[in-house]
């Protein structure tokens, strides 16, 4: 307590130099959080399907091409397969025609069994399946949009030229379903018609060691045939998407991120240095009168991790906020603004990071001044 005193005048001895290295540190840990909660995202995505008995089956052409609904009992058939249900993207915007959002269709029987992580109770499942036009939303949405249980939304599509009228019946979980707004595809199938086919099938299994066996009876049965099918689990698929392009992106955002840390630190360490520089004199004097090597570097030390910790807080928290307002005021990045979340292990790891570089920014100048002979030093003075 003693030296706090000292601490404080020398921090405030250049306000404008203190204020904007507290400030640099400060857009640097907002850019950090930022860009390095990109692949993180990505990385829970796959966690969180780590385990999962769900298979997808998908036309060998690609996610572009269609699939007959009547393969879906064929695949029931299937030994070790539990259940499955036919997916159909719909794609759609509500109010703004800038913001697209992701309408699914699947079918209304076995919805808690092929997707238990999606956090549905039996109560909203019998409602899905007693009401045409019932509708399951994701948290994200719900929030963003301030929509509840029971409300009547009408959504415009994208992929197909038709409008859906829907009754939000539950939630489901934000961090298994996302931003999407599921709803049954019969009701799909009767606004287009009844064309009688599907983007995917989703497959419950019985358990994971199964999986090879019913990809290859799945995609066996259906060869040289006029709709070929891929079947592949959950994770691979995930895997594949971030192949290429995705992963340059992700590498790009750590690369990135680090390179922005790392310019930061050598920045605020030059601008401490300079600051011990002109205070030489100052610190032989001390010295002289009996001011331990020491302490005086216990000293600078604090001062940096005082403009660190600051730094880091506010860059915290402006990152916190920013994530907070992205899905009101990024119609650009569509659902995946709404997707996007800061975790508290990266806020921990951006706050920790700007302690260090304000405790490096203090320690390194001033070991490097209070090396020399005091005597060399006050001959200076």
């Amino acid at each position: 307590m003693k030296y706090l005193s000292l601490v404080l005048i020398n921090l405030t001895r250049n306000k404008r130099r203190t204020i904007l290295t507290m400030l640099s540190i400060t857009v640097s840990v907002f850019i950090f959080a930022s860009l390095i909660s990109l692949p993180g995202l990505l990385n829970q995505v796959l966690r969180d399907r780590a385990n999962s008995l769900r298979l997808i089956c998908h036309s060998k052409a690609g996610f572009a091409y269609m699939l007959p609904e009547a393969y879906r009992r064929q695949i029931e058939r299937v030994p070790h397969v539990e259940a499955v249900a036919g997916y159909s993207v719909f794609m759609g915007t509500y109010r703004d025609p800038n913001e697209q959002i992701g309408i699914l269709a699947t079918d209304d029987d076995h919805l808690r069994e092929i997707f238990p992580d999606w956090e549905i109770s039996a109560e909203t499942e019998r409602e899905f399946e007693n009401l045409r036009t019932a509708g399951l939303v994701g948290t994200t949405l719900m929030k963003v949009y301030g929509w509840k249980v029971g409300d009547t939304i009408m959504l415009r599509g994208t992929v197909y030229p038709v409008d859906l009228q829907l009754t939000i019946v539950g939630v489901l979980n934000a961090e298994a379903a996302g931003p999407r707004i599921i709803f049954r595809r019969d009701y799909m199938e009767e606004l287009l018609g009844r064309p009688g086919i599907v983007n995917l099938f989703w497959v419950k299994i019985d358990r994971s060691q199964s999986a090879p066996e019913v990809i290859a009876a799945i995609d066996e049965m259906f060869a040289n045939s006029a709709h070929e099918t891929a079947t592949e689990t959950e994770v691979a698929l995930i895997k594949s998407e971030m192949a290429g392009s995705i992963a340059l992106l992700i590498n790009g955002a750590k690369f990135l991120a680090v390179i922005v840390i790392f310019t930061i630190g050598l920045v605020a360490v030059n601008t401490a240095a300079m600051a011990v520089r002109e205070r030489r004199r100052e610190m032989a004097v001390m010295r002289a009168l009996g001011f331990t090597r020491n302490s005086i570097i216990a000293r600078i030390l604090v001062e940096g991790l005082i403009v660190g910790v600051t730094g880091g807080a506010l860059g915290c928290a402006l990152a916190l906020l920013g994530f907070e307002l992205l899905p009101h005021v990024s119609g650009a990045l569509g659902p995946l603004a709404l997707a996007l979340t800061l975790s508290p292990r990266v806020v921990a790891y951006s706050f920790m990071i700007a302690a260090l570089i304000g405790a490096a920014s203090g320690f390194i100048p001033a070991t490097l001044a209070t090396r020399g002979d005091i005597s060399t030093e006050l001959r200076a003075v």
